[in-house]
């Protein structure tokens, strides 16, 4: 086909719709292919689809932390390396929380994708890996430096034939990390997926030409630019506030406060986060990226319908903005494992503004707390770790209850599957796996409920660490609606309770039973029987 053929508005429905389910995808070759049962099972992975010029144009809705700042994540890529230099073969890593990643788990893995010899767009993926190395098995919550918690990978660009399938690069991750099978076979899945991607992009460009798809990517930035600003331009102009607190920094008992401005005007919103705590010795601390993603995930979920199509077309009318040292935004090198509990802060605070301007739109706050169970065990044959996700309850909305027993929704991950779980960790077994019976906050809707997960260690010597919170400060309410219940961790050893804080490690004894209860969401307006 030649490539000036133009296209009509049926043919940039085809590419539109083609390319979202090229995302997808790649996302589920990922998840198919991936070692890890974080992946495998708990689909904590993302993929997209770029244009040429690093502008993402569709991308599958699995974790939106990871969805919002691909661009970000791949533009210090691009500083380095030239268009005009990028050749077949090539791919880009970056897991640098301090040049455009997220924290150092998270790889963003990058190919070029060429036609007719011509560069017509990238494919991306990024995976939660299991292990990168750093202090302590899986995560390291006394790490007091970035550099405890993994290796990093700056912005670079790498060769298949070269550094990769028995490469330098590939021995050199596998001689640094304590699972080296289950890192690189997960490196390897991301391959595949980016690989899917790459092989529907160029069919589409056999159809259309490398100009139309060229045309139509564009047309799928505009359309999304167009629709967010239609829904804007309904809102009332003015400047809302929002509020919402972490528990503590994992050292001292005082609470770390996130402060959010939404400015409307001039069909765009501004989201500044002056007034936010400074940054903190622990690992909550949130890279600027992960700032970006959760605010603008916040920003389309209420504002915008879900048929219109997540991508870079939303940067030019939203713009995030944080001070510079301050917990959303902080100075190298600071730890940044657990971004997420300061993420979903963000969400919380943005969304309290926007109550304030479509009330029936939001929701309360949910628990809204990422808590890893990282339980690690050390034998003959190496190193096994089990890294799962909980979630708890949602928070209420006008029309409806919080969801119970889910994950949070900056990460939307899935629980493993108890059968899988003990088949992959004979260290362990699950004892119950329950609802906690009215863990939701009352109200006209009441929120979700949380849930409790109980693991019997099986082995001397299994070490165990978190991250967690709202175990002081519970998911508030929202107009009238009561707060949920608190979460709690402890230990049962042989009848002795051992309370344990939300940010710890702790080595676990065979027979110690670890209980881990989430917490439940808001309601929404006043409980009916009042």
């Amino acid at each position: 086909m030649g490539e000036q053929m133009a296209l009509s508005k049926v043919d940039h429905a085809i590419i539109n719709r083609a390319l979202i389910a090229a995302t997808y995808e790649m996302g589920t070759k990922l998840i198919r292919s991936a070692h890890s049962p974080i992946v495998r099972e708990a689909q904590d992975c993302s993929a997209a689809i770029m244009n040429n010029r690093g502008e993402v144009v569709a991308q599958a809705e699995l974790t939106a932390i990871q969805l919002g700042s691909i661009a970000q994540t791949f533009a210090p890529c691009l500083k380095l390396y030239p268009l005009d230099e990028i050749k077949a073969g090539d791919f880009f890593l970056n897991n640098d929380p301090y040049n455009g990643g997220q924290h150092i788990p998270d790889i963003f893995l990058f190919t070029p994708i060429f036609f007719a010899s011509k560069l017509i767009g990238f494919s991306a993926t990024v995976v939660h890996h299991i292990d990168l190395g750093g202090g302590a098995p899986g995560l390291n919550p006394e790490a007091s430096d970035v550099h405890q918690e993994g290796l990093i990978f700056p912005p670079t660009r790498y060769h298949l034939d070269h550094d990769w399938n028995g490469g330098p690069l590939e021995r050199f991750i596998a001689a640094n990390v304590r699972m080296p099978e289950a890192t690189i076979g997960d490196l390897n899945a991301q391959f595949a997926a980016n690989a899917i991607g790459a092989k529907r992009l160029c069919t589409l460009a056999e159809k259309f030409g490398s100009d139309g798809i060229s045309e139509a990517m564009d047309e799928m930035l505009d359309y999304s630019e167009r629709r967010i600003r239609a829904a804007i331009k309904k809102l009332p102009s003015g400047i809302y506030h929002g509020e919402a607190a972490l528990d503590d920094d994992g050292i001292g008992d005082e609470p770390v406060f996130i402060r959010t401005q939404v400015t409307v005007a001039d069909e765009k919103i501004q989201v500044n986060f002056d007034g936010t705590d400074r940054q903190v010795a622990t690992n909550i601390n949130c890279p600027f990226s992960s700032t970006l993603a959760a605010a603008v995930a916040c920003l389309k979920s209420v504002l915008t319908d879900p048929d219109i199509p997540f991508n870079d077309g939303v940067a030019r009318v939203i713009s995030i903005d944080a001070p510079y040292g301050s917990i959303l935004n902080p100075k190298p090198p600071a730890p940044v494992r657990a971004r997420l509990l300061s993420s979903h802060r963000v969400f919380n605070s943005v969304m309290k503004a926007l109550a304030q301007i479509v009330p029936d739109a939001v929701i309360a706050e949910g628990f809204d707390t990422t808590t890893p169970v990282c339980l690690s065990y050390l034998d003959d044959n190496g190193y096994n770790i089990y890294l799962e996700i909980l979630g708890g309850g949602y928070g209420a909305g006008a029309r409806n209850d919080g969801c119970d027993g889910v994950d949070c929704p900056l990460s939307n991950c899935a629980n493993i599957p108890i059968e899988a779980l003990e088949m992959d960790y004979p260290f362990l077994r699950l004892e119950t796996y329950s609802l906690r019976q009215g863990s939701g906050g009352a109200g006209a809707q009441r929120g979700g409920l949380g849930f409790e997960r109980s693991y019997r260690i099986l082995s001397d010597g299994v070490q165990f660490a978190t991250y967690s919170d709202r175990f002081k400060v519970p998911a508030a309410g929202l107009l009238g609606g009561e707060a949920g219940i608190c979460a709690e961790t402890f230990i049962d050893r042989q009848g002795e309770i051992i309370p344990l804080a939300s940010k710890t490690g702790r080595t676990l004894d065979a027979g110690d039973l670890l209980v881990v209860r989430t917490g439940g969401g808001g309601g929404y307006g006043p409980a009916k029987n009042k």
